[in-house]
């Protein structure tokens, strides 16, 4: 059966986003990008909020944009290749080939996903992610940890998850990498 990961960029205080919604100060240094797609070059079918799908689907014009860099580039291939399910009941069609649109989130759903998948699954934003850690879904977290404190805003994780640290790295100068399996 393949994993479901759950990824996130997050400040040294465990927020996603600060109080005003912002993440700008999560954008990743090239060596963190290309570490990210080294890591993400194992996930089938990325899952999806609304949200994070509307941020994302700029991945799927983005080889047209140009003076794009190599890690980008590499990204846009990466992101283009995986199949794509959209959770929302507000969003009235999707605009990415390999996506598909669903109206729910259920635990069933995402169980025959992973028992049909031959890669690994992604689910991605902090309110999914949330739901997928809540239900026992998630097997792995990994979290990119910034050198920034935000003081609030929208949390990486759900409270009483409970983890165990697979792998630790430094990436570039100041880029944490935490890989952790979900406690049952």
């Amino acid at each position: 059966m393949a994993r479901l990961i759950y990824t996130a960029i997050a400040s040294l205080d465990g927020y996603v986003e600060d109080v005003d919604g912002g993440f700008d100060w999560a954008a990743p240094d090239e060596a963190t990008h290309a570490f990210v797609n080294d890591t993400e070059r194992s996930i089938g079918t990325y899952l999806y909020g609304r949200r994070l799908y509307e941020t994302m689907v700029y991945w799927e014009a983005a080889d047209s944009l140009p003076d794009r860099e190599p890690v980008e580039r590499d990204y846009t291939a990466i992101w283009q290749a995986a199949d794509k399910v959209v959770f929302s009941r507000t969003l009235p069609a999707v605009r990415s080939a390999r996506t598909r649109l669903e109206r729910e989130f259920t635990p069933e759903l995402v169980q025959t996903l992973k028992a049909s998948a031959e890669r690994d699954l992604s689910v991605g934003g902090a309110e999914l992610g949330a739901v997928a850690l809540r239900a026992g879904l998630v097997d792995e977290v990994h979290l990119f940890l910034q050198p920034v404190t935000v003081g609030g805003g929208k949390p990486a994780l759900p409270g009483g998850t409970r983890l165990s640290l697979l792998a630790e790295q430094r990436i570039g100068r100041d880029t944490a990498y935490l890989r952790y399996a979900v406690r049952r």
